[in-house]
């Protein structure tokens, strides 16, 4: 069992790059490989990154997976390799998941109106265990996911929580990783291996 994690920034080529590797990797077996999507279609924009991504992918073989949360949850069949895209949309939507409000009617807050730090600990494990469960259904498992911590700071003390959720989990991916690649403009560059 393999597993690559995939970092960069928006519109580095990490997507290309994941796809690129695992088809590589892949072409020998004679077995599907699998691309778990985890971006909920909501608006426009997110519409077209979609579409954007799928026609990227159109003739390269893979057999697409939607699955939004609950990744624990997930049986891939036998495969040739796994890529799962991408881990901040899987955070996102296991921190403020609608099916895990509290009794009040809202999100899990605490008394200050804030994402509770049980929903943080709750996305950490769904996004971690989900990820190392996928890594035992398959030889070669890619992950791709976002560097948040590049860019300007200055955001909400939300938004501020979900970076440092999504570093920390990234941290422990890349800690159980085989490989890790950060893309910078389309360029891999070798963090570990």
């Amino acid at each position: 069992m393999m597993i690559h994690l995939v970092t960069g920034g928006s519109g580095s080529g990490k997507s290309s790059y994941a796809e690129e590797q695992i088809v590589k990797e892949n072409r020998r077996y004679d077995a599907p490989f699998f691309y778990v999507a985890t971006m909920i279609p909501r608006g426009e924009e997110t519409k077209e990154k979609i579409k954007r991504h799928q026609m990227q992918r159109l003739d390269l073989g893979f057999l697409t997976v939607e699955k939004y949360v609950d990744l624990e949850e997930l049986k891939i069949p036998d495969n040739a390799g796994i890529l799962l895209e991408c881990i901040s949309n899987l955070t996102a939507n296991e921190l403020y998941r609608e099916d895990k409000q509290s009794e009040r009617g809202g999100k899990e807050e605490s008394d200050s109106g804030e994402v509770s730090s049980g929903a943080y600990d709750r996305a950490y494990r769904a996004v971690v265990n989900g990820a190392l469960k996928l890594s035992r259904q398959t030889e070669h498992l890619v992950i791709v996911t976002n560097e948040v911590h590049s860019d300007v700071n200055g955001y909400s003390r939300e938004t501020e929580n979900y970076r440092k959720l999504l570093g920390k989990i990234n941290c422990e991916l890349a800690k159980k990783a085989d490989q890790v690649t950060e893309v910078v403009y389309g360029i891999p560059m070798e963090i570990k291996r």
